[in-house]
Order: C-alpha cells, then structure tokens, then sequence
C-alpha cells in the first residue's frame, strides 16, 4: 500500500509541474476543466486519472527487465496518443496549440519510465536495508 501511494502522490505532482509549464507556454489549452477558476489545467486528469494509471503501470511491470518495461510502456502510451489525438479533434475539452500527439507520447513515455525508474529505486533501497537490517 505504501508503494502505491508513493506511486499516485509522485505521479500527481510531476503531472501537474509538467502540466502547468505546458499551458503556461500556451502549447494546450483546457476550455472545459473542472475548477476552472482555481486550475488552469485538467485536474482531474492530473491528480486523478494518470496516477491511478501510473499504479497500474508499475504494478504489470513490477518484475521486468528494462527490455519489458519498454515495451509495455508502449501499450499506455500509443493509445492514450491516439486517444488524445481523437478527444481534441472531436471535442471540445481541450485544444492543442503548439503540440501534437507525438508530443503526448514523448510525455507520457517520460513521465511512465520516470515513475518507474522511482520506483525500481526505492525497490533497491528497501532491499539494501533490510540486508543490513539482517545482518545487525
């Protein structure tokens, strides 16, 4: 439980960060946002969505080697690509101004193995410790 905490509190944030630079930088733009006088970006999206999504992630790909970690990370971030590029060409939740579904890619890859990379510390952290805690 600890893990996946740290997974959906760190995801939260470092969504949020790259978030708010993107519409900072006018690059998107949420017309519809829940607590749109408060945020400027999709919150809900942010706090919510992606990190519950970030748990999942670590959790198919917990055991893996690097090779696997990759290639499952292509199985969240092509479709949540195209899916991106579908909901802007078709609804009105948020506009892309100076971006594209690559950029969507680039940026889900990063922040998916970012996460992960975390994760895959904190695993060997934990492993040091209680050797030691073992050998005490």
């Amino acid at each position: 439980m600890r893990e996946n905490l740290v997974i959906f509190f760190s995801k939260g944030i470092l969504s949020t960060l790259i978030d708010a630079y993107v519409v900072a930088t006018r690059r998107i733009e949420y017309p519809v946002r829940p607590f749109a006088k408060i945020f400027r970006t999709n919150i809900m999206y942010d706090m919510l969505f992606f990190p519950l999504l970030s748990v999942l992630w670590v959790k198919l790909s917990y055991r893996d080697n690097l090779q696997k970690i990759l290639w499952k990370s292509l199985i969240f971030s092509v479709p949540m690509s195209i899916g991106q590029w579908y909901f802007e060409r078709n609804s009105k939740l948020f506009k892309w101004k100076k971006w594209t579904a690559l950029h969507t890619f680039g940026s889900v890859s990063f922040t998916l193995l970012t996460i992960r990379g975390f994760v895959g510390a904190i695993k060997k952290i934990d492993h040091i410790k209680s050797k030691k805690e073992i050998a005490e």
